[in-house]
């Protein structure tokens, strides 16, 4: 199917069992938009992209690069998660220009070595050796050195120094201008966004809360990325608390950490005196 946008989703559900986990879930994205995806942690975000991705199927009124996912696995959608990290073969003694040799650099050179150079990935480098932050460098570069039309990234910043990520996005923002290809980016991490997405959207409990273009994001004129969607966590977390209470008559269900630590006198050292701040 002909289409100007690159994702169309129209009252998606999906579930667990009997969990819901997206619940009319509405999107829709033009082709070449850089989308920064917020939510707390349990909104969704990761299963959307996974669906998205065709790795997770779901029946609904949903379009990617105009095919369903759930008939058709859409071509040129690249997704990028943080599960690649506890995948034990890249934890092995195999050289990185193995890896890149496999997955078709040869086929895609100069590309490949200009992601290298963003990413300073050293093709000796042996992967049982590397860091957790030096292996993901190498998982973007295997996963972006093909040609792809959209790509989803599931947190896999999170292990990035602060240069190397502030490479990526600007490789990424330069690739969506020249080439036209839809980025959607799921972050807890706002360093370096005020200029990169198009669009952001935030899902609470499933479903889209907020869905704006940079453009008509006046907010931003007088106070940052990071302290606008705190506060909309703040409210999130809240609803989350009263709707938990709710469900248990007014009670609110505490962590194992908050009732360690509301209790510190009970659970704590034993040899220490936290009445006076000594030890015994």
């Amino acid at each position: 199917m002909q289409t100007n946008n690159a994702i169309e989703v129209k009252d998606l559900n999906f579930s667990f069992g009997a969990e819901p986990v997206l619940q009319d879930f509405s999107l829709t994205l033009p082709k070449g938009s850089r989308c920064l995806l917020t939510g707390a942690n349990g909104a969704g975000k990761s299963t959307i992209l996974r669906i998205l991705a065709g790795k997770r199927l779901a029946r609904g009124n949903l379009l990617v690069l105009g095919v369903d996912p759930f008939n058709e696995t859409p071509t040129g959608v690249t997704y990028l998660g943080t599960e690649w990290a506890s995948n034990i073969y890249v934890k092995r003694d195999v050289a990185v220009s193995r890896l890149l040799l496999t997955l078709g650099a040869l086929n895609n050179q100069k590309r490949c070595e200009e992601l290298m150079e963003v990413m300073d990935v050293n093709p000796h480098w042996h992967m049982h050796e590397l860091s957790d932050g030096q292996r993901r460098r190498v998982q973007i570069v295997l996963g972006l050195m093909g040609q792809w039309d959209m790509l989803l990234l599931d947190e896999v910043t999170t292990d990035l120094d602060v240069l190397v990520r502030a490479n990526l996005l600007r490789f990424l923002k330069k690739e969506s201008e020249t080439r036209k290809v839809t980025i959607i980016y799921a972050t807890h991490i706002f360093d370096f966004l005020t200029d990169f997405p198009t669009h952001i959207c935030h899902m609470t409990f499933g479903t889209v809360t907020r869905f704006k273009s940079f453009e008509n994001f006046p907010e931003l004129q007088n106070s940052s990325l990071l302290l606008i969607v705190e506060e909309w966590l703040k409210v999130d977390y809240k609803r989350r608390k009263d709707m938990e209470a709710a469900k248990h008559g007014g009670e609110v269900l505490k962590s194992r950490w908050e009732i360690l630590k509301d209790n510190m006198k009970q659970y704590g050292d034993k040899y220490y005196n936290y009445y006076n701040g000594e030890n015994q």
